[in-house]
């Protein structure tokens, strides 16, 4: 499974519950889904509808690679279980965890007539399906995950990395042993805390390499430090 793919749920990538996507979203210590929908949504409109009653839904999260690659999405996920509108008490600290990925205030009508509204999933079962395969997810598991320190900077990097470094990206393919590959061209197709994923591309073919890291890297300042690795050790 790919390292930090539960973070996706807090960054930009696209997360669709029935025919709207989510404007912010989140999740709880307890591994609940904060989903913030457009009042006139199916989604927020269903909830409300149902009241108490039990409503089930599925969203479903794809992950696109930020750099042009032949087959950019990296991965799929869906998370299926119960939702319902967020009432009472639970709105203030369920709007505090959604404005740490955005300011949501004025979405939320706090000081206003609301034109979103809070929603939460009681997540049942996961699915995933990535580059490293397809499996079925414990719940606890995402509510145990913690955010890979690079998912807000994984974008803009293989972005970088992609245009300024694109010939040592290539000569990465060094550490993978002798191998003919004329014309191949490399590109950086996911970043975490772990390691580069690169896709190697010559002809009609292609394939993928992981390069791992000597040890997991906390910020950018150790990635860098990492990479200039990997490039010493393809360059020696």
């Amino acid at each position: 499974m790919l390292p930090g793919a539960f973070d996706q749920l807090r960054s930009s990538d696209q997360a669709e519950l029935g025919a709207g996507v989510p404007a912010a979203r989140t999740v709880t210590p307890d591994g609940d889904v904060i989903l913030l929908m457009p009042g006139e949504s199916a989604a927020a409109r269903a909830a409300a509808y149902a009241q108490d009653d039990d409503l089930t839904a599925v969203i479903e999260i794809t992950d696109v690679a930020p750099v042009s690659v032949p087959h950019r999405i990296r991965g799929r996920a869906w998370l299926a279980g119960w939702l319902t509108q967020v009432r009472g008490d639970d709105r203030a600290p369920c709007a505090a965890l959604l404005a740490q990925r955005r300011p949501v205030g004025e979405l939320l009508g706090l000081h206003g007539r609301p034109s979103f509204v809070m929603l939460r999933l009681e997540v049942g079962e996961i699915s995933v399906d990535d580059l490293w395969g397809a499996e079925h997810v414990d719940p606890e598991e995402l509510a145990a995950a913690e955010p890979d320190p690079m998912v807000d900077h994984e974008t803009e990097l293989l972005q970088h990395l992609a245009a300024a470094h694109r010939d040592r990206i290539a000569d990465l393919c060094a550490l993978l042993g002798p191998r003919e590959s004329p014309g191949t061209t490399a590109v950086p197709l996911a970043l975490d805390r772990l390691g580069l994923r690169v896709r190697f591309t010559g002809g009609e073919s292609s394939f993928d390499a992981r390069f791992d890291f000597p040890a997991p890297v906390r910020d950018v300042c150790e990635l860098r430090r990492a990479m200039h690795t990997l490039f010493a050790a393809a360059g020696g």
